[in-house]
């Protein structure tokens, strides 16, 4: 009976070690493999902006990864490599593949509107907020190209789609370019002319940009787009004789 109880003492034992162990990895490891700090653990104020930043995380690197490789060969267990952590953490912010892609454009055009308010957000005049939208728009696809790609693919993907996501913000926009329009003729920089005719040539035009950059691998300075883009705008290829069709 002492050989059984000691034995017994012996098991206990180290049981008691594992559990200790358990709980010393597991105060130090988060959900899917993020770190987390005995201090965190010990009541730390939550930080309530770590699930935006990491749904951010999720999205970048998605996007990148879908570009690459397209939507149907993109493994969530490569996306989930490439961030370091679990595939279920990735699929406790998106739920499925789909999801995550949708959610990826999305949050892509999203920044795009971001950036285009910033740049015009202490500009009055409408030339150069004009000048600025054109700069802006061009500079945000030349930084995220893949972001060109994403569109190709929610298109040839999704085609059952009521409409597309850069058509849905577009929309959603339509006030602002529609304003700089307005203000341009009202001060005279522009000439007189339907505001939705001319916002629209503007926009096909920055439109068409981005996808024959991206389809001939075109290495032109943006910056140098931009004020090409512009001067066509603004000064048109007609001489001093006058070409009007009115």
């Amino acid at each position: 009976m002492a050989v059984v109880g000691a034995f017994s003492g012996v098991v206990m034992a180290r049981e008691k070690e594992k559990y200790a162990s358990k709980l010393t990895d597991s105060s130090v490891r988060g959900i899917g493999g993020f770190v987390k700090t005995n201090e965190q653990s010990a009541g730390r104020p939550k930080d309530e902006t770590l699930a935006e930043r990491r749904r951010r995380e999720i999205l970048a690197e998605a996007a990148r990864l879908f570009a690459e490789t397209g939507y149907p060969r993109a493994d969530l267990q490569v996306l989930a490599d490439r961030l370091g952590v679990g595939k279920g953490t990735v699929y406790r912010y998106f739920s499925t593949k789909e999801a995550l892609f949708l959610a990826a454009v999305d949050e892509g055009i999203h920044g795009l509107s971001e950036v285009i308010d910033a740049a015009l957000e202490d500009e009055s005049d409408p030339v150069r907020r004009l000048e600025k939208s054109v700069h802006t728009y061009l500079g945000y696809f030349d930084r995220h190209p893949e972001m060109v790609e994403l569109l190709i693919i929610e298109r040839a993907e999704f085609r059952d789609r009521k409409k597309a996501t850069y058509f849905v913000y577009k929309e959603r926009h339509h006030g602002r370019r529609r304003a700089i329009a307005e203000e341009g003729m009202a001060s005279g920089a522009f000439r007189q002319m339907d505001p939705e005719r001319l916002m629209r040539v503007v926009s096909d035009l920055l439109y068409g940009v981005i996808f024959t950059n991206h389809f001939s691998e075109r290495r032109v300075p943006f910056e140098q787009q931009a004020q090409e883009v512009i001067d066509f705008v603004l000064h048109g290829i007609a001489g001093r004789k006058d070409h009007s069709s009115d």
